[in-house]
């Protein structure tokens, strides 16, 4: 399995355009992040998990030329706000992009995008094949999903473990029986966007906690607001097995 992080930033905190701090003014690409996404080959599988608003630079920029489905933690702008690019991928493969994630997620999914399911549809419009998944492992392509239900302050949220890689964002609560299922993961991915409390998002130390508690092999950090501070920084204050991640960072399992 190769895993690209293809965006570890957030929308939240201070737009950059009014920002004048030293995250904002680096010159090291590290500290460089567009909304969170990855992009995940597993055998002859490409998947993606989230369409934020920058999906199809961060496409353009890794060179995706395949992808057979698009998985979605949540319905917020900047986690499905690209989802009408995946029509070069319509031009490409000749065929609809299958779309995975819970009925809210896709009942927004339809109101966000309803072109693409009119009745009467202008040509070149995205295809898009939905299909729900609930709380139990689902498949494609013969690729075994176990979803991680999690909450995002009051919304419930899917994370999601592909073999020994588990990806969870935008959370800031998973019980105890959903920690079990990351148990056992070789690589965790989880968010922390900053180390000040914040309503609905992990901070620095309360992701660090969950790693502890499940002990993978090694875990990334993403969905990181500037706040957090630069990134060479701020790295060297983690634990050996914890790592920032950075848009264009690959790891394989």
């Amino acid at each position: 399995m190769k895993i690209t992080f293809l965006g570890t930033g957030t929308s939240q905190g201070v737009p950059v355009i009014a920002c004048d701090c030293s995250v904002c003014k680096s010159s090291n690409f590290k500290d460089n992040r567009l909304r969170s996404s990855v992009f995940i080959e597993f055998e002859n599988e490409k998947f993606v998990i989230d369409t934020g608003p920058d999906f199809r630079q961060q496409m353009l920029r890794a060179k995706v030329k395949k992808l057979d489905a698009v998985l979605l933690t949540h319905s917020h702008k900047d986690h499905v706000g690209g989802m009408d690019d995946v029509r070069a991928f319509n031009y490409f493969m000749q065929k609809p992009i299958d779309v995975y994630g819970s009925n809210q997620v896709l009942n927004h999914i339809k109101n966000e995008f309803s072109y693409a399911f009119a009745e009467e549809r202008y040509p070149g419009v995205p295809e898009i094949n939905l299909h729900t998944i609930e709380n139990k492992e689902f498949t494609i392509n013969g690729v075994k999903i176990i979803p991680i239900l999690s909450m995002h302050y009051q919304l419930p949220i899917f994370g999601f473990r592909i073999g020994d890689f588990t990806y969870i964002t935008d959370a800031n609560f998973i019980s105890e029986i959903e920690k079990a299922k990351i148990i056992g993961s070789k690589i965790l991915v989880i968010n922390a966007l900053r180390k000040k409390q914040h309503i609905s998002h992990f901070t620095l130390d309360e992701a660090l906690e969950i790693i502890a508690e499940v002990k993978p092999e090694k875990a990334y950090l993403t969905h990181i607001s500037h706040q957090m501070g630069l990134h060479n920084e701020e790295e060297k204050n983690l634990p050996v097995n914890v790592f920032f991640a950075y848009d264009g960072l690959e790891i394989g399992l």
